[in-house]
């Protein structure tokens, strides 16, 4: 506060007459003040004294409540109520602070802080307390011990600091600059220049900081730069004091007269959102405080040096009934602070007085305070008390004496019989590829167990997970699965059913009759494909993933984009994860959480499929955020607002699904610790209740989210483990809430399904005889069953069944830092109105966006379904239509279903794992626009692998900036493959052989040649990609790889990773050229890639007449081009350029598709032959290429 026009008198109390203060009675101060009192002979009395009696309250006016004396004869300087705890600051003109505890002014600590300057400003902190003097900057504890004592330039004159977060400070005062400085370092990091110098009162809202000079004007400055970006020229003389609430700043000051400067009793008002002043406000007391104390309105209260205080609204008129009267106990009130709950007023008098002001008789400083510390006291002879219902009480705290007696742990050992465990039994795969050598047997590890642990507990002793979901095994067979007639044949788990020809026989579209891709489960570690599906209809996330784009080889982030990518462009034809799984095994993180499941566990059905997926759903958004983080925010992800969509140092993950959580840790010795942390996800926690109680989800929701648990934890303070009570409460409201459930036992799956009968027998209640007994009628009813309104439909039985949980819930976070939960209906929305929730402040309505049910069944360890919700943007790309529709998404089956089935959960076989709520109207928040990360520089020449590798081995010349591809170029395309995981198949009774499994194959080496231009057939991509995957066969015959090609140790060939070629047939398809190859949906197939099917110019099907046999690439050039090819082996580059030859000559044959009818008898021509040779490429001394031949002239020439 500026002093400069205040009363005269003030001058008396300059600070280097404090010291010399004689302890006599001050001729202003009331004698019955000094009852019982010693002055001590500093001069300082150390003992806080009640000025009054406590007086009656009445309830939301402002009375006094109690007034103490912090230092007789002192002036208070400045108070300040902690923003922690229940505690009020005071610090005097003599440099000394002291606290007081509680709306009864009990004296908590007093201590000297500065011996020469008053104390200017008072900030509390978590863990202290910060006090400002003319050239000091102290933190100390609140029981008085120094953290730090920072000393400032002598010519320095500081008035006044602003806490900008919880580490970083300002400090300014009358020179012409501003410190910041850093609270875990305590160094000055950096200096602004202020042009008006005097800066003795500053604020900050989330717009701009604001500067109070001595000259009388504010100045606003931008939260970054701290540049001036306004200044509002309140008074002509001074400025006293200034606040901000909302869009309103108000200032009261010092007007320059002909007799000098004289308070103004007009308060400057101005409107922060036209930047501009509004009609003054004219007060009946001289203003030298003002503060905001906004309840139901924002009242302005204004306070008078003589102690008048007068209440009224800023854009007002003031009433002098408004006025009320301190009764200060010296000539002038000091200070005035208002503490955040807006319920208590401090004022401080000139004669060391402090004056406690509250609406209520039982007022709280601030909405959530901590406990208060204190000193405890001495305990001699005494022993705590033993709560003995805590389980984890050390019962050595319990004294026991010296006994000769026989104690019960003494028993007889007669009556003791030894029952030694039985070995558990050794594992059948053991067992199945154990070789004996003598009488010692030896087998490779299954990684069944963990290292050097072998459980004890029996199979048949093991009640754990899916005890209830057990259903009895019939002898009838397999195919007809008779233990899975309770469910819909949807839900069950889908195979594909492979022929010769593999999967181009194989009608995906009976599964799937929307536009819509599903992914296939072949692939080893596919469990996670209703959970990859989920992560895609997410907008923001699926945006946020096609936009990033790193250097790491296996980054999840950058293949799940890749995935994306394929499902956006798929028009209903499956896709598969191959190289996300491939990365994802790559990961070392997944393998400790068990997460890779082995062939033999997948395809028996060993483990919890809902207890493994949840651990995937945690894993896979902690993976992603750490991702994130360690790039830049895209640009494409700004705010529609134009600010940030993530803070540095955070992701967009982050920002999306994490949750900021405040854990508090109270040890029975009363020591409490606080940390912050964040989570990106919540598991339900169950309540303890075997009644039948009904309880609501959001009831269970918030329990869960606000846990409170007793644990063992290391105490501080008693330095040592003691049982503590641990709680957990929330500090922000993600934008995206996932849930696990948790339902791993029978406990679990009995809570849902009482719930859910309690649920429905309230519904029924409700409804009353207007619910139909089947779902047809109630469906061809809708009209009779409305409400009066004409808003309310009536379900149907059927749709209320099993359902305990909400579409929608609502969250609001309240100002004691709770929260409150509740589930939302259509009928709150009817009554609130749609825009309800986002009107208040701290509240968020979600919906519910997906649910991931595990299908129970007891034979294969069932398998796993999502429900989405599909928003309006994806339907708009797929099918042209603006709607939102519920579909069930089990690998390859898509189908769309009615809303209620999503919530519908038969614990007999549909168990819920995985629960996403999403923020009401979340897409409108973020500019979700795509940005192709892919960039030409992907195709310009890079370096190999390989470490022998030499230049004259090159294969292939890249591309130069001049030969980039346009739309339309042609390129020639093949890949070579190697095998991972031989077929799995087996031998029917008739001699048929049946493919359970296929192979598994990964791409070893790709090749891309010019199609046009001076260069055309000179390959530009000839890479070998290198694999950490054991490979079971090379296929040399056929691929020409070799072992060691593929190994950077030893590899003498190009070598590169298999996302950098990725990238490089991205980026030629996302340019638009057109391929050319020989079989390329199998290559891109393995390769996984999508491409558009009019870039692909496959001579495989411009060579092939409907319901002919496929011919080869070998037999083809033969026959067209007079050419012997994949002699011994195969070789990509000659492939490709044949590849591109035959296309010409197609191009040459049918006349550029323009003579169909004279291709088709060249084709004709073409089948004969090879039925005559048996498809065989004769032997150059047998028979010569038909091209030479008569009956092929004859055929060019018609």
């Amino acid at each position: 506060m500026n002093f400069e026009g205040l009363d005269p008198g003030l001058a008396e109390y300059a600070p280097t007459m404090h010291s010399a203060l004689d302890p006599v009675l001050d001729a202003h101060l009331n004698p019955s003040l000094l009852q019982n009192v010693e002055l001590d002979p500093e001069g300082v009395a150390m003992e806080a004294l009640p000025v009054q009696e406590s007086v009656h309250i009445m309830e939301g006016v402002y009375s006094e409540l109690h007034s103490v004396v912090a230092e007789v004869g002192v002036p208070v300087s400045v108070s300040h109520f902690d923003l922690h705890e229940e505690m009020l600051w005071v610090g005097s003109h003599g440099g000394h602070a002291t606290s007081f505890f509680g709306p009864a002014l009990e004296r908590y600590s007093s201590f000297q802080v500065n011996g020469s300057y008053d104390i200017r400003q008072i900030q509390s902190l978590e863990n202290g307390i910060l006090f400002l003097t003319k050239n000091n900057l102290k933190y100390m504890a609140r029981g008085g011990l120094i953290i730090f004592d920072y000393l400032l330039d002598e010519s320095e004159d500081m008035h006044s600091l602003l806490l900008t977060d919880s580490s970083t400070l300002l400090v300014g005062g009358l020179q012409n600059h501003i410190l910041e400085i850093d609270l875990n370092t305590v160094q000055e990091t950096q200096k602004y220049a202020v042009e008006i110098p005097g800066v003795t009162i500053m604020r900050q809202t989330n717009r701009f900081f604001f500067c109070g000079h001595t000259s009388g004007k504010v100045s606003l400055r931008d939260l970054r730069s701290f540049k001036v970006e306004h200044e509002f020229d309140a008074f002509s003389g001074s400025l006293s004091d200034f606040d901000v609430h909302g869009n309103l700043l108000a200032a009261c000051g010092f007007s320059s007269r002909l007799t000098g400067l004289a308070c103004d009793r007009f308060l400057k008002v101005y409107d922060l959102r036209m930047m501009r002043a509004i009609t003054p406000l004219q007060v009946h007391v001289d203003p030298a405080f003002l503060r905001f104390i906004p309840t139901y309105t924002s009242r302005l209260a204004i306070i008078s040096q003589s102690g008048q205080c007068q209440f009224c609204e800023p854009t007002g008129l003031a009433n002098p009934a408004d006025i009320f009267h301190v009764n200060p106990v010296g000539p002038l009130l000091m200070t005035f602070d208002v503490s955040a709950s807006k319920q208590a007023l401090a004022f401080g008098d000139s004669e060391g007085c402090v004056h406690l002001w509250t609406d209520s008789p039982e007022p709280s400083f601030n909405p959530y305070s901590r406990e208060t510390e204190f000193a405890l006291p001495c305990l001699v002879d005494s022993l705590p008390p033993l709560d003995w219902s805590q389980d984890l009480l050390p019962l050595s705290l319990i004294p026991v004496p010296l006994t000769t007696d026989t104690l019960l742990s003494d028993w007889p050992a007669a009556n003791s019989a030894p029952a030694p465990r039985r070995a558990p039994p050794v594992d059948a795969e053991i067992l199945r590829t154990m070789k004996k050598v003598g009488f010692i047997g030896y087998a490779p590890n299954p990684r069944t167990r963990l290292r050097n642990q072998i459980p004890y507990r029996l199979k048949e002793l093991d009640n754990e997970f899916d005890s209830f979901s057990q259903v009895t095994e019939s002898p009838i067979g397999r195919e007809e699965e008779p233990h899975l007639h309770m469910v819909s044949k949807k839900y069950r788990k889908v195979t594909i059913k492979y022929s010769k020809l593999g999967l181009e026989d194989f009608d995906f579209k009976h599964y799937n009759k929307t536009l819509f891709a599903g992914l296939e489960p072949h692939i080893p570690n596919a469990y996670c494909n209703c959970m990859i599906q989920v992560l895609y209809f997410l907008e923001p996330v699926r945006c946020l993933i096609q936009n990033h784009l790193c250097q790491k080889e296996f980054c999840l982030a950058c293949e799940l984009g890749f995935l994306f990518h394929m499902l956006d462009l798929s028009r209903g034809d499956p896709c598969q994860g191959s190289n996300f799984l491939r990365a994802f095994r790559t990961i070392p993180e997944a393998s400790a959480l068990g997460l890779i499941l082995a062939d033999s566990h997948e395809a028996s059905g060993k483990g919890s499929l809902a207890r493994l997926i949840q651990r995937w759903n945690c894993f896979i958004l902690t993976q992603l955020h750490q991702d994130m983080q360690e790039l830049e925010v895209p640009q494409a992800y700004r705010g529609a607002g134009g600010s940030s969509f993530c803070s540095s140092g955070d992701s967009v993950i982050g920002q999306l699904f994490s949750c900021e959580m405040e854990n508090c840790s109270l040890c029975r010795c009363g020591s409490e610790t606080v940390r912050a942390s964040s989570t990106l996800l919540f598991t339900l926690s169950y309540p303890e209740d075997k009644t039948g109680k009904n309880y609501d989800f959001a009831q269970v929701l918030k329990r869960s989210i606000c846990l409170e648990q007793n644990t063992q934890a290391w105490c501080d303070n008693c330095e040592k483990y003691q049982p503590t009570i641990q709680t957990r409460n929330i500090r922000h409201l993600p934008d995206i809430l996932v849930i696990n459930c948790e339902v791993n036992s029978s406990k679990e799956a009995d809570f849902w399904r009482i719930q859910a009968e309690v649920t429905f027998k309230m519904a029924v209640k409700k409804y009353g005889g207007e619910i139909s007994k089947n779902k047809e009628f109630a469906l061809a009813d809708r009209k009779e069953l409305r409400s009066p309104e004409g808003l309310v439909l009536c379900p149907s039985i059927e749709e209320l069944k099993n359902v305990w949980l909400p579409f929608s819930i609502r969250m609001k976070m309240t100002k004691n830092k709770g929260l409150d939960v509740c589930n939302w209906t259509d009928g709150n929305e009817v009554q609130w109105g749609p825009a309800r929730a986002e009107e208040e402040h701290g509240v968020c309505v979600y919906d519910l966006m997906a649910t991931v049910v595990h299908i129970l069944d007891s034979r294969t360890g069932g398998s796993l379904v999502a429900h989405i919700k599909v928003g309006e943007t994806y339907h708009q790309r797929k099918e042209g239509v603006t709607h939102q529709q519920w579909y069930l998404f089990n690998d390859f089956l898509i189908e769309p279903i009615d809303k209620h089935e999503a919530v519908q959960f038969d614990m007999n076989w549909k168990v819920p794992a995985i629960l996403y709520y999403v923020k009401r109207n979340l897409n409108a928040r973020y500019n979700l626009n795509i940005k192709n990360p892919i960039e030409a520089s992907v195709l310009l020449a890079e370096a190999s692998l390989a470490r022998k590798q030499r230049k004259t081995h090159t294969t292939f010349i890249p591309l130069m900036l001049s030969e980039m591809p346009q739309v339309g170029d042609l390129v020639g395309l093949d890949a070579e493959f190697v095998t991972l995981n031989e077929e799995e198949a087996e031998l029917r009774s008739d001699g048929t052989k049946s493919t359970i499994k296929p192979s598994q194959m990964s791409v070893a080496r790709i090749t891309c040649v010019r199609g046009q231009g001076p260069n055309e057939g000179i390959p530009f991509i000839d890479d070998y990609i290198s694999t950490q995957e054991q490979v079971v066969d090379y296929l040399t015959q056929y691929s020409g790889i070799k072992p060691g090609d593929l190994d950077a140790k030893i590899s003498s060939k190009h070598l590169t990773t298999l996302k950098s070629t990725y990238l490089k047939l991205r980026f030629l398809i996302d340019i638009g050229v057109k391929f050319v190859g020989h079989g390329l949906q199998k290559d891109f197939r393995v390769i996984n890639l999508m491409v558009p099917k009019d870039q692909v110019l496959d001579t495989v099907y411009l060579f092939h007449m409907p319901r002919k046999r496929m011919i080869s690439l070998r037999f083809l050039a033969w026959y067209f081009l007079d050419l012997k090819i994949q002699g011994e082996t195969h070789d990509s580059i000659e492939d490709a350029r044949t590849a591109l030859q035959l296309y010409r000559k197609y191009l040459e044959l049918s006349k550029s598709g323009t003579e169909p009818e004279s291709f088709h008898k060249v084709l004709k021509a073409l089948y004969e032959k090879g039925r005559k040779i048996d498809w065989k490429v004769p032997e150059p001394e047998s028979q010569t290429s038909p091209k030479n031949a008569a009956v092929f002239s004859s055929v060019l020439a018609l």
